[in-house]
């Protein structure tokens, strides 16, 4: 390889054109299950960069997008992979404030708007990364991909709430490898602080529900103590004596693991003159890298049967609906390394290192034999103003990314 283009590459990144372009992403809105004009948007910026553009039709409205820049030959195939859809749509009444809206701004040397740490800054680095090699005139010898994906939000479908928007956790990254966007390695721009994630966990989502008596409530006194909510305080104390021993048992690089009592469903507001015959608990239980979804499967069905012989008159359901499993990469891996070097040279000093209790869409694409890291710029994670990030931030990655595209694909002679 070519080590006089390393440098060339970084510094053919235009902060203008990176800012522009990340703007551009921002404005067009895609909530989970509308990524249709995003697509669209990502179909237009890559083939005018002359890549070759694929439209991966995952679902009616709902499109990965890929763009390759194909190399002379002789060198591994280097995939980036980011998300398109947002984590909210901007409408919720809950999420206020700039960083909340479909509508960029710039401002104080940061990029206000819906997407921009997840991930839609991460995506317009690739763009512009892809753009300085191309500006260096340096040929490759691997190919460079850029795979815009749908579906990545941690939302699945259950009971009432189904439909695209509901389809979620890696859907489109899913359908990516098994398609044709196969890569030897891919760099996942997750907001990650500028370090390099060697491991996330993974999730799995579980129900635990208790049975009750329907009747009205005039003819439910002295019966309280069957009423499925009031039962459902007993699965719950149970449930909550656990957590913490799932907790120790799988922690993973020190980092210890986690469970989020996320729902409670019962009953019906608008008839509270009928007691409730069925109250459901929804958890959401992190599963390291290193176990695997079957085993944390047996353990959750192992705590449902446990309280289902100790309670026998609540009636004990549970239900298992999401399997999400962790990913991690070896420390000795040439993208590591190659991320270690770039990172060295435009930060100064080498990349922190982190594991982290988040999922990633590579979950999915490690299951290909894609061995996928997890690095990306600061996080600028929501407050009051909500989404935004640094742009010399997001410049000095897409300088880090350019430098490891050069020293992973290859430059020909």
């Amino acid at each position: 390889m070519a080590v006089d283009a390393i440098p060339t590459v970084a510094e053919r990144v235009s902060e203008q054109r990176l800012v522009e372009t990340a703007c551009s992403l921002v404005a067009v809105p895609s909530p989970t299950g509308d990524e249709q004009a995003m697509a669209e948007r990502m179909r237009e910026i890559l083939g005018a960069m002359d890549l070759e553009v694929v439209w991966q039709e995952v679902e009616d409205g709902r499109p990965n997008v890929v763009g390759t820049l194909a190399g002379a030959g002789g060198g591994p195939t280097l995939m980036f992979n980011g998300h398109m859809d947002t984590s909210y749509s901007g409408l919720e009444p809950d999420v206020r404030g700039i960083g909340f809206r479909p509508d960029p701004v710039v401002r104080d040397g940061r990029i206000y708007g819906l997407g921009i740490s997840n991930m839609k800054g991460a995506l317009a680095c690739y763009v512009e990364a892809v753009r300085a090699v191309q500006d260096a005139g340096v040929r490759l010898r691997g190919d460079v991909m850029i795979a815009a994906v749908v579906g990545e939000i941690e939302k699945t479908q259950w009971g009432d709430d189904r439909g695209k928007s509901f389809r979620g956790y890696a859907a489109g990254s899913r359908y990516l490898p098994s398609h044709g966007a196969i890569a030897d390695m891919c760099i996942l721009g997750e907001p990650t602080e500028q370090r390099i994630v060697l491991g996330h966990f993974g999730s799995l989502w579980c129900r635990l529900s208790t049975r009750g008596p329907f009747v009205h409530t005039a003819f439910s006194a002295g019966r309280l103590g069957e009423n499925a909510i009031v039962r459902m305080q007993d699965v719950l104390h149970a449930v909550m004596e656990w957590i913490p021993e799932w907790e120790e048992r799988t922690t993973y690089e020190g980092l210890r693991g986690v469970v989020n009592v996320g729902s409670v469903r019962g009953g019906y507001p608008w008839r509270l003159s009928r007691t409730p015959s069925r109250c459901d608990l929804f958890l959401d239980v992190r599963v390291p890298p290193t176990m695997s979804m079957q085993d944390a499967r047996r353990a959750f069905r192992d705590l449902a049967r446990e309280l289902a012989g100790r309670l026998p008159d609540h009636g004990i359901e549970s239900e298992v609906y999401v399997s999400a499993p962790g990913a991690e990469i070896d420390e000795g891996h040439e993208l590591v390394q190659a991320i270690d070097a770039s990172h060295q040279v435009v930060f100064g000093a080498p990349p922190e290192r982190d594991r982290v209790r988040w999922f990633s869409d590579a979950s999915a694409l490690t299951r290909y034999g894609i061995e996928t890291v997890n690095y990306g710029t600061s996080s600028g994670l929501p407050g009051a103003d909500g989404e935004n990030l640094d742009i010399e931030g997001l410049v000095r990655i897409a300088r880090v990314y350019a430098q490891v595209i050069a020293r992973i694909c290859g430059v020909a002679s």
